[in-house]
């Protein structure tokens, strides 16, 4: 869990990357050339002084799977997963009670208003409330883009499996994974190395055999308009990437607390003009049982957590990461549907997890390169520093 009064979560103060801890860039080759140290280089060959031929063993590949810093970037992968998981039954919990609910623009209105009023509040609260009018005159316009970008992503997501099939809405959605790479290469100056692109392989294989076993158990649902349903899932895949590596590119840069708080503010100005225009109706017809509104709060509370918790391993690994990361939650999905649901595991589920752990595993076997783009962001807040000293001092003149 991130504790947002210690340094994790500032943005002047963050933990060490694991290059900055072996004095090199792994994305930097050129460095490892004149390196006078023996150091794994991007390719995974050592360069000394003395023998600049030899291979490290795979003692010395694997070590990084070993650490602490791993360890953690894992289980909070997975914990993110857990809470993607916890959605969905959530979602379909109400979507399959006695009295139907679908109001998924109302769910997530609550949930970006809880995270508006919550990191507001923590920002108000270490910057000042001059601190937060100073960063909504300077950076309003790079989180307004980031919550049309995110809530768009969630609505056209949410309404593709309206009209397409699920299946089709589950091979268009791993588009997304692909795309946060591209954008990480492109967008974020990272360099990845082949076993960070074989890892995504792996894990993309993974996913193959879920859409797979879900085809031989016969879980595909008709689509009522393929067409707009594919278009629309597309777009929401593609929405949901720029999202991830925007908010990377936004948590490199700037306090957490400050990104979660500016996504919740203007997310829910948008989200509730949305709720106005598509789901007013809807709210009106829905029977407030204390069971629709348990897993009103289940969903709002998960989603909370994920939100909280995903910049922090944005800043640990990458988004790239993150993505894979949630690929289990189908798998734990299917645990829960075990007892929930009555669901049966197959055969092929098995083969899916162990794939996608293992792609996580290799992506991991060198830790992600670190982005390489103009921090922006830092630069305009150590500027709004120095100009709120120098109004202060003229105050006190």
């Amino acid at each position: 869990m991130a504790t947002f009064g210690n340094t994790s979560m500032e943005t002047d103060r963050t933990l060490p990357s694991y290059q900055e801890q072996v004095g090199t860039k792994i994305s930097d080759p050129s460095s490892l050339a004149s390196s006078s140290k023996p150091l794994v280089g991007n390719g995974g060959g050592i360069n000394s002084e003395n023998s600049s031929s030899r291979r490290p063993t795979w003692k010395e590949r694997l070590s990084n799977l070993c650490s602490r810093r791993f360890l953690t970037i894992l289980l909070l992968g997975q914990l993110l997963s857990l809470c993607i998981t916890a959605t969905t039954i959530f979602t379909t919990k109400l979507a399959q009670g006695d009295n139907p609910v679908s109001i998924p623009t109302t769910q997530s209105f609550l949930n970006y208003f809880v995270l508006g009023l919550v990191y507001t509040a923590i920002t108000i609260y270490k910057e000042g409330f001059r601190g937060w009018i100073n960063i909504m005159r300077r950076r309003a316009f790079y989180y307004m883009l980031f919550a049309v970008i995110d809530v768009e992503g969630n609505y056209f997501v949410v309404k593709a499996y309206n009209y397409t099939s699920l299946l089709s809405a589950m091979l268009l959605d791993a588009w997304t994974i692909p795309c946060v790479v591209l954008l990480s290469v492109f967008f974020l100056k990272m360099r990845f190395i082949r076993y960070h692109y074989l890892g995504v392989f792996l894990a993309m294989v993974g996913m193959g055999f879920l859409i797979w076993s879900d085809m031989v158990a016969g879980k595909d649902f008709p689509g009522s308009d393929y067409v707009k349903g594919d278009l629309f899932c597309l777009l929401g895949a593609t929405l949901y990437a720029v999202s991830n590596v925007y908010q990377e590119f936004l948590v490199r840069q700037t306090p957490m607390y400050e990104v979660v708080g500016q996504l919740g503010f203007w997310a829910t100005i948008l989200n509730g003009i949305q709720l106005a225009i598509l789901e007013r109706h809807e709210i009106r017809n829905v029977d407030w049982t204390p069971e629709v509104i348990g897993y009103m709060v289940g969903f709002d509370i998960a989603l909370f957590i994920m939100y909280s918790l995903s910049p922090v391993l944005f800043r640990l690994s990458s988004a790239t990461f993150f993505n894979l990361s949630l690929l289990t939650s189908d798998f734990y999905g299917l645990l829960f549907g075990l007892f929930l649901f009555n669901a049966k595991i197959n055969k092929l589920y098995p083969i899916a997890y162990v794939l996608i752990i293992g792609g996580i595993l290799v992506y991991n076997i060198y830790p992600a390169p670190e982005p390489m783009f103009e921090k922006v962001l830092q630069r305009d807040n150590r500027d709004s520093k120095v100009q709120s000293d120098q109004d202060q001092d003229e105050t006190i003149v």
